[in-house]
């Protein structure tokens, strides 16, 4: 089996394939929040276009996405933050107007 660069196993919980043993862990906590009625509206794989003057830069793909006290919270799971994350991320929430809230990945 392939190696990840940066050490990331991949794992399948509830039939969904995750990227990483933490960002599945994350899944598995949001889900009992979700069940519990603390957040809802969750959302795995929120794709984002960044168009910059009518043309498409990139398209951001945070890891959950979902509603707390009426407020949109958009995660990241991350364990190395590169530099085209770090810049992607700047993008995203410049132009959605939003703020991705980093979840360490360890």
């Amino acid at each position: 089996m392939k190696r990840h660069k940066y050490n990331a196993v991949k794992t399948t919980l509830d039939g969904i394939t995750f990227a990483s043993k933490a960002e599945a862990k994350r899944y598995s906590e949001l889900k009992l929040l979700a069940e519990a009625g603390v957040i809802s509206n969750l959302i795995l794989q929120p794709r984002f276009d960044c168009v910059v003057a009518d043309v498409k830069i990139c398209t951001y793909v945070a890891d959950f996405m979902y509603l707390e006290r009426g407020k949109q919270v958009t995660e990241d799971v991350k364990g190395v933050k590169t530099p085209v994350y770090k810049l992607k991320k700047k993008l995203v929430e410049a132009i959605h107007n939003i703020k991705i809230t980093e979840i360490g990945g360890s």
